[in-house]
């Protein structure tokens, strides 16, 4: 829980230093990612309460107490991501430019949950005889969390590289570059992961996300440039 709470304060100082680069509102958008993160947080909890609620009819109050487990983080996603959108929409946000300056506090939580999955023990790699492998339940094994978090690194470069001046403030280039960045890494670090859901075809789930994402992004990068140039 403590690499959470530094992740989500992490997040939302890298969305107000983002807010302050990109020449943004530094509150609105600091706000914009808190109703993102509680958001997510009440929805990921909602989600599992109602996917397994024959374990809550009879004990309501174990629906808001432990909160120590019990998340489904796909439904934290959807409501969280919803409730940034409407808000946004409320407050009148452009879109774009209201992503460049998300784009760094998202990547930021990602490490973070990476992070507390390597310390927590959970998303375990595959087995590996190389000398950077991690001793995990007295077998080394890739240490897929930390190269998660190295992707994350990357992808915050390539946020910092997209916003310099050479760009020329191109509305939304700062988002999809860093997302096809980090979507790249973990298409490749997922190969490593030995916990991770396949599909019936055999095929990694996360794999799957990963290269979907990076190619819409590639596709909209593109079409963003093309736009500007026509």
């Amino acid at each position: 829980p403590l690499v959470y709470l530094l992740g989500i304060w992490l997040a939302l100082f890298a969305v107000d230093r983002a807010a302050r680069r990109l020449g943004q509102d530094p509150e609105l958008h600091y706000t914009v990612a808190s109703v993102a993160l509680l958001g997510g947080f009440i929805g990921a909890r909602l989600v599992f309460v109602l996917l397994h609620w024959s374990s809550y009819d009879d004990n309501l109050l174990g629906i808001i107490w432990p909160l120590t487990s019990g998340y489904n983080a796909a439904g934290g996603v959807l409501i969280g991501v919803a409730a940034a959108f409407f808000y946004g929409r409320w407050r009148r946000l452009s879109f774009w430019p209201a992503l460049d300056v998300l784009a760094p506090g998202i990547i930021v939580f990602l490490m973070a949950v990476s992070l507390a999955d390597f310390l927590g023990g959970a998303g375990y790699g595959s087995l590996t005889a190389w000398p950077w492998g991690i001793a995990q339940f007295g077998v080394r094994r890739h240490a897929v969390q930390l190269y998660e978090v190295l992707a994350g690194v990357v992808a915050l470069a390539a946020w910092w590289s997209a916003t310099s001046p050479r760009f020329g403030g191109m509305a939304g280039r700062p988002f999809l570059m860093t997302i096809a960045v980090y979507a790249a890494g973990r298409l490749f670090v997922d190969a490593f992961k030995d916990t991770t859901p396949l599909t019936a075809g055999g095929y990694h789930v996360v794999q799957v996300a990963a290269l979907v994402v990076v190619l819409l992004a590639l596709m909209l990068l593109a079409r963003l440039s093309w736009g500007r140039e026509n």
